[in-house]
């Protein structure tokens, strides 16, 4: 489909999707989330990318939040299909089976923090500022922040964000765990490549079972989670990735996988 509010660079193993409206600091339109999911299902189809860096153009916004215009025309029993829809796009990039890594500069507020806390990793250019301030225009976080968000910071933490509305900078974020790195904004782009890199290096049919495991495993009790774990391990023991990685650590040589 033709691309009017992201841009896509595949440099394989690593893609970069921008989300392109600097004038509006690249608030989340919903023809942007029709983008964004038309970009996620081609990007999993797409067997020589295997990481994906989501970024936002221009140096003021990661992404700013919902379109406002759009957010209070909402009749009030439109509300639900728009938080669904939102978090089915979200869902999508977080179970994409591949890493997305959220390269945030500037402005993460509202849907655009919902939308970092969705991918794998965030790292933060020291410029960075997060925040839920959906309390402070009469409405909750609805695209999966008041879920997200105690998972990552702990219950204490994203309650004080959720219900004062503040935004955070990106130390502070760093501290309670909201943001995994942080780093001057010149470097924020190579090390996130750097990151996505690594990880593209390693087997891929492990990288998405490992995903898989840890997404599934955060619902389950623990118990059941370990067995799936280890029907996940007996799967990939059959695979042809598993008998080359053996033998190239054996053999003192570079894996060449296969996906298989």
């Amino acid at each position: 489909m033709e691309l009017n509010n992201l841009r896509i660079a595949k440099r394989p193993p690593v893609a970069t999707v921008t989300l392109d409206r600097p004038k509006a600091l690249n608030a989340l339109s919903a023809a942007t989330l029709v983008e964004l999911e038309s970009a996620f299902d081609d990007l999993a189809a797409d067997t020589a990318i295997r990481a994906v860096l989501l970024t936002g153009a221009g140096d003021r916004a990661f992404a700013a939040g919902a379109d406002i215009r759009e957010l209070a025309a909402l009749a009030p029993e439109e509300g639900r299909v728009f938080a669904l829809r939102g978090q089915g796009v979200f869902r999508r990039i977080e179970t994409l089976g591949k890493p997305v890594i959220a390269c945030i500069r500037g402005f993460a507020l509202g849907g655009g923090c919902e939308l970092a806390m969705a991918c794998t990793f965030r790292i933060a250019a020291e410029d960075a500022r997060l925040g839920q301030p959906e309390v402070k225009l009469g409405i909750i976080a609805g695209y999966g922040g008041t879920q997200r968000l105690p998972r990552l910071v702990g219950r204490g933490a994203a309650l004080k964000l959720l219900l004062t509305g503040a935004i955070i900078d990106a130390r502070e974020a760093l501290r309670i765990g909201l943001v995994d790195e942080v780093v001057p904004a010149a470097e924020l782009m190579t090390r996130a490549d750097a990151l996505a890199t690594e990880i593209a290096g390693n087997a891929p049919i492990a990288v998405t079972e490992t995903l898989r495991a840890v997404d599934e495993g955060l619902s389950l009790p623990r118990e059941l989670a370990l067995l799936r774990e280890a029907a996940r391990f007996d799967e990939l023991c059959a695979t042809a990735d598993k008998a080359e990685g053996t033998a190239a650590f054996l053999e003192k040589r570079s894996p060449a996988w296969k996906g298989q």
